[in-house]
This record gives C-alpha cells, sequence and structure tokens, in this order.
C-alpha cells in the first residue's frame, strides 16, 4: 500500500488508486491514511466530516462510507489476494483502521529525511544537510491534501506537516548560507517571508544573505518591515536575537562573513 499526503491524497493497493471521488468518504479515507495501522474512533471520523453539526445517525452514514471503500479495496486486491478487504479496512473497538503489511508512507519517509537532514546541520556538515532537506522537501507535491475537505482531526495533521515542512526548509537554507549559496536563496525567501510575515528565522536568513550579498541596505529594510509586522500584529518588538543581527549589519560586524557558522553568535 502506498499513502501519500504531502499533495493531493494518494492511497493505492498493488498500484491501483482507493481514492473515492466523492468529497466525504474521501475526506474519511485521508483520516484513516494519516493514521495507518491505528484505530480512528467513529466519534473522531464523525467530528472530521461533519464537525458540529452531523447528520442524524452518523454512524450509521460512517458505515455507509467504509462498505464504499472497502469496495473499492476489493477491486484493487482482485479476487486472488491473500488479503480481504475488511482486514485492509478493519473494524475493532477503537474504531476503523487501515491495515496492510509495511505501507509506504510518503510522510514517514519526508519526516525520516528530515531528522536525517537536520541531525547533519547540528554536526557541521553541511554539504549532507542541504542534499538531504532537499531531497525531503522535493517529496512535496503541493500543499498536504490539497483536494480533501479540512475537518478538526485532519487540521491537527496538517500544522504539523507544516511545521516540519518549515523547518526542513529553514534547515537547507541555513546549510545553503553556510556553504555560500546566499545570492541562490535570495529569491526563495523573499518569497517566504511576504507568505510568513511573522516568521523571524525566515527573516534573520534573508538579512543574511542580503548582507552577503552587498545588499546592506535591503537587509535593514526587512528587519524594518518585520519590526512593523510584529509592532502591528503582536504589540511587540522582534527578538533579541534579530536585533543584534540588525545592529550587527549597522556595524558591518565580521562575523558576518562566510566563514560565520552560523546565526547562533548573534
Amino acid at each position: 500500500m502506498e499513502i501519500g499526503v504531502l499533495g493531493p491524497l494518494v492511497v493505492r493497493i498493488d498500484g491501483t488508486s482507493v481514492v473515492p471521488s466523492a468529497a466525504k468518504p474521501r475526506q474519511m479515507l485521508a483520516l484513516l491514511a494519516v493514521n495507518a495501522g491505528w484505530g480512528v474512533k467513529v466519534t473522531t471520523l464523525t467530528e472530521e466530516l461533519w464537525d458540529s453539526s452531523p447528520p442524524s445517525g452518523p454512524a450509521g452514514v460512517v458505515q455507509t462510507y467504509v462498505k464504499q471503500l472497502r469496495r473499492a479495496i476489493a477491486l484493487a486486491l482482485g479476487p486472488e489476494h491473500e488479503y480481504a478487504p475488511k482486514e485492509v479496512l478493519s473494524r475493532s473497538y477503537a474504531g476503523y483502521a487501515l491495515n496492510m503489511p509495511v505501507p509506504v508512507m510518503e510522510a514517514d519517509l519526508f519526516e525520516q529525511l528530515t531528522g536525517r537532514g537536520l541531525r547533519a546541520l547540528a554536526d557541521g556538515d553541511d554539504a549532507t544537510a542541504s542534499k538531504l532537506l532537499g531531497e525531503a522537501l522535493a517529496m512535496w507535491r503541493g500543499p498536504a491534501l490539497a483536494d480533501v475537505r479540512i475537518g478538526p482531526a485532519l487540521r491537527v495533521e496538517l500544522l504539523r506537516l507544516e511545521e516540519a515542512r518549515r523547518s526542513a526548509l529553514e534547515g537547507r537554507i541555513t546549510a545553503d548560507l553556510r556553504l555560500g549559496r546566499h545570492t541562490e536563496v535570495i529569491g526563495e525567501l523573499l518569497a517566504l517571508t511576504e507568505r510568513f510575515p511573522l516568521q523571524e528565522s525566515l527573516h534573520a536568513l534573508l538579512m543574511l544573505a542580503l548582507y552577503r550579498s552587498g545588499r546592506s541596505w535591503q537587509a535593514l529594510e526587512t528587519f524594518r518591515k518585520l519590526r512593523a509586522s510584529t509592532a502591528q500584529e503582536l504589540g511587540i518588538e522582534p527578538s533579541l536575537r534579530v536585533q543584534r543581527l540588525h545592529r550587527a549589519i549597522l556595524a558591518a560586524d565580521p562575523r558576518l562573513d562566510l566563514d560565520t557558522p552560523s546565526l547562533a553568535a548573534f
């Protein structure tokens, strides 16, 4: 079984998709897929599908969706398969679970690569970190579960995945800066700081990349924009770390040169 959530939903058995076209069954399959191998309670499924406005007899509607999914699974398995649809989508005291031996989980592979990349970054192996984190980020096919309606349970999972993606991205850009690729990451960082106007770490990376590219005034303008955003939205100043980086740029601090290991010095 292949399960992919880093983009449109993918659930394949022996190469055959079992993702339904109808919105509610697709949403239910997505929640089962992100919890593959674990039971999902009927109450959780109900909350995900209908939030605070369930239909009368929601457990019966859930069971109807289960039957639809099992029919798709049966077609994918074929008549000769060793597993039955009720084993692949099983019922237990905890609810329903999607089960297949050794499923290929796209999100798990992404998180494994990210973990290895961040460890390499911490160890100072910047080339390996950039490579591994770049491979991890390349696994994303678009926004997570881009073709699935998102309810409360899936929203939690998406927040977790997006945070992991941002961590991988910041790690890869940090490695690239250490490798002297400052001009190569400016465009990417400009787009990211527009998307996340309150994300200090991204602004700090952009400030450093701009400074090292001989664009000090733009680095200072980046700080000004961050300061205005945090004051307007949060009523606070940027962190002391970013303020120290700002002062270092104003003073052309030699620690900002390419041989500086990281932003941790500020």
